[in-house]
């Protein structure tokens, strides 16, 4: 299992973060998504490597841009 942590920019409600947490959770491999609001910070969980262009093309499918990309 692999983590990775990725800072999204744009985000100011609930709504947002449904967003982020659907379009990522549906990137094949991750197993678990987590977003924090107030900090910005996406967590997302994989049973594998995951590809950050991968990640970053999903927050941006809801809307919203990485700003650290790994």
């Amino acid at each position: 299992m692999a983590t990775a942590t990725y800072t999204v920019a744009g985000m100011t409600c609930g709504h947002c973060v449904s967003s982020v947490k659907e379009e990522v959770g549906e990137v094949a491999g991750v197993t678990s998504v987590e977003v924090d609001l107030a900090s910005g910070l996406l967590t997302v969980d994989s049973d594998g490597p995951l590809d950050a262009a991968k990640i970053a093309a999903a927050v941006e499918e809801a809307g919203y841009e990485v700003v650290n990309p790994s």
